[in-house]
């Protein structure tokens, strides 16, 4: 596995202050439903513990744990269903049922509730809202220009020649590489992700609306360029471990 370092970041952190329109995979986690019941005019509101769960198209594991800030995060949900999901954690099938050890409460109103509340046509502001929500794919290339949309925003430097080069190396782009044999995993802060970064320095470059997760692809990437930000100038100026 290519190997990456990182140091612990200075005392004073890069600070960025940001209102994020997306968070990568992370913000297509869709409600819950069919956890509760509730009346017409009631919402319904899912209680914390164990949480059923029906994926939707574009839905990951990362998302759907940080939805519901889930026990064990994405790691111990995988665990949990790996019966229906399988072994692969990224292959995730639309219509899959799961099981969600929830820690917080996520309310959704009921479906007849939402019918008898919708209008009968959508406003042409909510249509063109809707119409400039960005997607990207789940892929590497959706992944970095994902990232690339939110570094902007926020100020972060970094070109997608210069991302991707560096996530090549570090993890030849599996988003689950973890480095368990290099000074950083004997002091027990291993290097993960895409970007190889280490607990503490995703703890201090972490962008707020990112995925508090440092397997994440998008939150992973960010947090990634903007320590490499703060300490080189920019992610472009990377060319070994850092």
């Amino acid at each position: 596995m290519p190997r990456g370092k990182h140091r612990r970041p200075r005392t004073t952190p890069l600070t960025r202050r940001a209102v994020i329109a997306g968070s990568g995979t992370a913000a297509l986690a869709l409600p819950l439903l069919g956890a509760t019941t509730a009346t017409a005019a009631e919402p319904a509101t899912a209680k914390v513990g164990s949480v059923a769960y029906t994926t939707k198209k574009g839905d990951t594991l990362y998302g759907i744990a940080d939805r519901y800030d889930s026990q064990g995060g994405w790691k111990q949900l995988h665990k949990d269903n790996r019966k229906a999901i399988g072994d692969n954690p990224r292959l995730i099938h639309p219509g899959t049922d799961l099981k969600v050890r929830a820690t917080k409460k996520v309310s959704t109103p009921s479906k007849t509730a939402s019918k008898a509340a919708a209008p009968a046509k959508k406003s042409s502001v909510a249509q063109a809202t809707q119409s400039s929500v960005k997607t990207f794919p789940d892929n590497l290339d959706g992944w970095i220009r994902n990232a690339l949309d939110i570094m902007g925003q926020n100020g972060i430097p970094g070109s997608y020649e210069g991302i991707h080069r560096n996530i090549m190396r570090e993890s030849s782009g599996n988003p689950l590489a973890i480095n368990n044999w290099d000074s950083n995993a004997v002091a027990g802060t291993p290097s993960k992700g895409l970007l190889q970064v280490i607990d503490p320095t995703f703890a201090a470059y972490h962008v707020p609306g990112t995925v508090y997760d440092p397997y994440d692809p998008v939150a992973n990437i960010v947090a990634a360029c903007n320590y490499a930000a703060d300490r080189y100038g920019s992610i472009d100026n990377v060319n070994g471990p850092y």
